[in-house]
């Protein structure tokens, strides 16, 4: 019998019939999921010092447990001194196992580490069912050790989901256990 993630069980078991009530779904496959996670971070001073684009892939792999990519600058800004196909950030893509897992230690243990936390604002939905959220401090993940770190650097977070709509998006996402805000 092969691992599977809490928040998978928990989606297939107790979300579906969640939001097919919700909803009024008829068929199991009109049913929202979430498609993919997408951890980025822009390192703007890396044009100056290349080892802080090396730093960046580090962490995000820390945290999310798969190996990150660098990013590279898609075209010149001499404003930044920033020449086409420098290194200028770092991301990952997670799907299947390891997003739920990072899901999961983003809602159980992350978030609750952010100082005065009051629950994430719901306006970071895109109008086509995705939603984005904007961490401030990478130190708010067990994974990264506060002795290590060079800077305090914050990262975005994006959640690719199958539904049409935003209020289906986060119907989703709050069942999965993201804590949003109550106007």
């Amino acid at each position: 019998m092969s691992y599977v993630p809490r928040l998978k069980k928990e989606y297939k078991e107790r979300v579906v019939k969640a939001l097919q009530d919700e909803f009024g779904y008829k068929n199991i496959m009109e049913v929202p999921k979430l498609k993919k996670i997408v951890v980025s971070r822009g390192v703007g001073a890396a044009v100056a010092d290349k080892k802080l684009i090396d730093h960046a892939v580090e962490e995000l792999s820390n945290i999310t447990g798969q190996r990150a990519v660098s990013t590279i600058s898609k075209k010149d800004v001499a404003s930044f001194k920033l020449r086409k196909g420098m290194p200028i950030g770092a991301k990952v893509t997670l799907r299947g196992e390891r997003m739920y897992e990072f899901l999961d230690r983003l809602v159980t243990t992350a978030l609750p580490r952010v100082r005065d936390f009051q629950g994430i604002r719901a306006t970071g939905f895109d109008g086509r069912g995705n939603y984005n959220l904007g961490v401030t401090e990478q130190i708010i993940f067990p994974e990264i050790n506060i002795d290590k770190i060079n800077r305090i650097n914050g990262m975005d977070i994006t959640f690719v989901t199958s539904a049409e709509t935003d209020k289906e998006a986060q119907s989703l996402l709050a069942e999965l256990g993201l804590p949003f805000k109550k106007n």
